[in-house]
């Protein structure tokens, strides 16, 4: 690994464009920590004849950014940061596709040692953020990752200012009940520090 520039592979899954946003703020932060982002979507497994509007307006903002090869996409990486909407309190089908076929990174060892962390986001304030992200973890567990949260010292994610996500498990985001609440400066912020701050320890752990 170059420990000036550790490689950082986003891995997400955004139907609605959620995640997404949270995905770039994330890459920002990875950036600031003068970390590689590495920005890879999973692939979608809904048939395009079942979109609304608003799914294909995503899906058009998301168009360049590359499909995830399960494969290969782990390998030569120095960190993980999982992106994945909340399905009845765990990841999305399109994202556990993806990770029950990296059984070859799994018995190669691939990941062991590496730092991973997850961010979500769920229609309601209440609505499984925090099991999503720690059921995500025991699949990094499994992998051998080294879990990586989101500190209180990151102290936005206490305001009582505003509804937000953000918790010392990860970074999340609330979508509202019909997808129209997009993620608040705050949450935003979240994710960006999250990127930042698995990219630090990736550096560390390099040493």
């Amino acid at each position: 690994m170059n420990q000036s520039q550790p490689k950082i592979l986003i891995l997400f899954y955004s139907m609605y464009g959620h995640v997404f946003r949270m995905a770039n703020a994330v890459a920002e932060g990875v950036r600031e920590a003068d970390g590689e982002p590495i920005l890879k979507q999973v692939a979608e497994l809904i048939s395009e004849e079942f979109w609304d509007e608003n799914v294909k307006k995503a899906k058009e903002s998301m168009k360049n950014i590359p499909v995830a090869d399960p494969r290969k996409d782990l390998k030569g990486i120095d960190g993980l940061i999982v992106g994945t909407p909340t399905r009845f309190g765990n990841m999305t089908s399109q994202m556990r596709n993806f990770w029950d076929q990296t059984g070859g990174d799994w018995a190669e060892g691939t990941l062991i040692g590496k730092p991973a962390a997850v961010f979500t986001s769920s229609a309601t304030q209440h609505g499984g953020q925090e099991t999503t992200i720690i059921s995500t973890m025991i699949t990094l567990l499994h992998h051998g990752c080294i879990l990586v949260g989101l500190p209180y010292s990151f102290k936005e994610q206490m305001t009582l200012e505003e509804i937000t996500g953000g918790s010392p498990y990860g970074a999340s985001t609330i979508a509202g009940s019909a997808g129209a609440r997009m993620p608040t400066a705050n949450e935003l912020k979240l994710a960006k520090d999250l990127g930042k701050h698995l990219t630090t320890i990736a550096k560390k752990l390099a040493l």
